[in-house]
């Protein structure tokens, strides 16, 4: 038989009971305010919905594959469904008959969200100058941080994503999504 130690040092969590343990946690504290808890949970649990339609969707592809593994930046839950996601990924060339349909995938996501806008055809038409192409998806929903490039390196969009939980760490204001309105609102 082997000699095992099965005996723990007194203070240890192991050797203590509930009422010991419950003891040692109350021997330090911790201050702190509940918006700077609520800052740092929402921007180390960002939950991305993509939406690219473009060279900027396969660039968003390996943002979030293994070399540079979005997830080290808690944006690791991909969603497909509006209602499951605070981050809308947009990636790629909009089109005028596209725009209704983000500006209700917009609408559907849950508060608090947020938009990155990726690449130069999201952000301002691109080389599209077209009846078509929308010139910018800040013309139709809020955008949050805009990431340039002609599709932007990957390194680039996770810079994006750090600025945005940067911004929401400080609770940094946003007057052009509080002031934002439906485009498309028949009222």
């Amino acid at each position: 038989m082997s000699n095992m130690v099965t005996s723990s040092s007194p203070n240890s969590p192991q050797a203590l009971g509930t009422q010991s343990a419950d003891d040692f946690s109350r021997s330090f504290a911790m201050t702190t305010r509940l918006d700077a808890i609520v800052a740092w949970g929402r921007k180390n649990s960002l939950w991305p919905l993509p939406y690219g339609t473009a060279c900027c969707g396969i660039e968003l592809m390996s943002v979030m594959g293994p070399r540079y593994d979005l997830a080290r930046f808690g944006a690791e839950v991909v969603r497909f469904s509006p209602r499951q996601a605070d981050l809308l990924l947009v990636a790629g060339t909009i089109t005028e008959k596209m725009a209704p349909i983000l500006v209700r995938i917009y609408e559907q996501m849950l508060e608090p969200k947020y938009v990155l806008s990726m690449g130069a055809c999201a952000s301002s038409g691109g080389f599209y100058r077209a009846y078509h192409v929308l010139q910018g998806c800040d013309k139709v929903i809020p955008v949050d941080v805009y990431v340039p490039g002609c599709p932007p390196t990957p390194e680039a969009v996770l810079d994006g994503v750090m600025s945005l939980q940067r911004m929401i760490s400080t609770g940094q204001p946003r007057p052009w999504k509080d002031n934002w309105k439906n485009p498309y609102d028949k009222n």
